[in-house]
């Protein structure tokens, strides 16, 4: 049987554990070397290949695939690019053919979220048409942990570590100085509509007096008159409050507290909700008030990633390719919590139309009756996800990255495709 090539790319904000998935598409694609003779990566995704701007992949050695799984960011690149409808924009469809065609790409592998997915389950509908289809599988990726059905999300896990682990030592660093210092601190965490990553800085706290004390989740409304008389209590009783707020907090009226412009996708541009809160206690409660924003940092630091998460986000490439050549069209690995003590899980596939631009929430039993705070279920729930340490290995006190060649494929064709 002739091998057909595959092409993979990233897409959407980037995570800690994005290039595990990498590494575990491209060492499974090496091991299945007479069905998949080459992987062409999109440079910076999908526009990677609607400008033919492919990377060869079978230029990279070994190590440096290997070394992948300890590195963050996107090691090919990623956009924020949204291919319209099918209906309506027929001509980005049929370029991605046409480059699929031209270099005998028979595998389509697309790593992101709900967009991503999306895109993919379109690519697998337009394919049907040629006289050799291409086979897609999406393959799950958000530090929001949004996407329905899986368990979790690849990229998560390392995230909400990340938070949990700041917000505890950030709390004894103001506590030990809420004295004659500053005696709140807010921070803002990610979360557009989900509230999972301010709900796992939750973890933190072992105890009822712990930091934080204090959840705004983009699933309740923010209630000012109550937010700060629960403060207020917490600064007679403790003597210092930490509240983590997620960047999607909405009001009564549905509006989200702070919100600039939009993205590629239509989605608002988020941030800045943090000095909001902050402002809003300085002025009503007099208190010493600091904000964070931890941005980029809690989705990019692989230097304390979870060791499940990285597990995780190497399975789902590996299954990725596993699907693609066992004939599975049209679908997205997603991971299967077995039991949660011990942390038991597979990876079965799912029907792209069935994530595609979909948001799973954070349910209601997993919110406190309060709405400032989660609930054992949600304990339940988080606790796995960020048990175990997978640190990179380190040259000179620092992080040791992969460096990839990124050798571009020729170009084939003739029109150039402008995004």
């Amino acid at each position: 049987m002739t091998g057909k090539n595959a092409f993979y790319a990233q897409s959407g904000g980037v995570s800690a554990v994005i290039n595990a998935t990498a590494c575990g598409v491209l060492q499974t694609a090496r091991q299945n070397s007479d069905r998949i003779p080459k992987v062409l990566a999109g440079h910076n995704g999908v526009i990677g290949a609607l400008t033919e701007d492919l990377i060869d992949t079978s230029y990279e050695s070994e190590a440096a695939i290997a070394a992948l799984r300890h590195t963050p960011g996107a090691a090919f690149g990623s956009c924020r690019y949204k291919l319209g409808s099918l209906h309506e924009h027929r001509t980005q469809y049929e370029r991605l053919v046409e480059v699929f065609q031209a270099h005998n790409i028979g595998f389509f592998f697309y790593n992101g979220g709900g967009d991503s997915q999306d895109t993919a389950y379109k690519v697998s509908q337009i394919s049907r048409e040629v006289a050799d289809p291409i086979v897609c599988v999406g393959i799950p990726k958000t530090v929001d942990n949004d996407l329905p059905i899986t368990d979790c999300s690849p990229g998560f896990g390392s995230m909400a570590k990340y938070l949990a682990t700041s917000i505890r030592e950030a709390a004894l660093d103001l506590a030990a100085m809420s004295r004659t210092s500053s005696n709140v601190l807010v921070l803002e965490v990610m979360g557009r509509h989900a509230g999972w990553a301010t709900a796992a800085c939750a973890l933190a706290a072992e105890r009822e007096s712990d930091a934080p004390h204090i959840l705004l989740l983009p699933e309740v409304p923010f209630d000012e008159a109550r937010f700060l008389a629960r403060v207020d209590a917490t600064l007679r009783r403790q003597g210092y409050c930490v509240v983590a707020v997620s960047e999607g907090v909405k009001g009564s009226d549905g509006q989200f507290l702070s919100a600039g412009s939009h993205d590629a996708f239509g989605h608002a541009q988020l941030g800045g909700v943090a000095p909001v809160i902050a402002n809003l206690i300085t002025a009503k409660l007099r208190g010493k008030c600091r904000w964070a924003v931890p941005g980029h940092l809690q989705r990019s630091a692989r230097h304390i990633a979870s060791g499940t998460d990285v597990e995780q986000a190497y399975a789902v490439g590996r299954a990725a390719v596993e699907f693609a050549l066992a004939g599975r069209n049209a679908v997205m690995p997603a991971i299967r919590r077995l039991s949660d003590m011990p942390y038991r899980w597979d990876i079965f596939d799912v029907p792209l139309s069935a994530v595609a631009n979909k948001e799973k929430m954070l349910p209601a039993e997993f919110i406190r009756t309060d709405g400032f705070g989660i609930t054992d279920a949600a304990r339940h729930y988080l606790a796995p996800l960020i048990s175990g340490e997978a640190y990179p290995p380190y040259r000179n006190g620092l992080p040791d990255y992969a460096t990839l060649q990124k050798v571009r494929a020729p170009k084939k064709l003739a029109n150039v495709f402008v995004v």
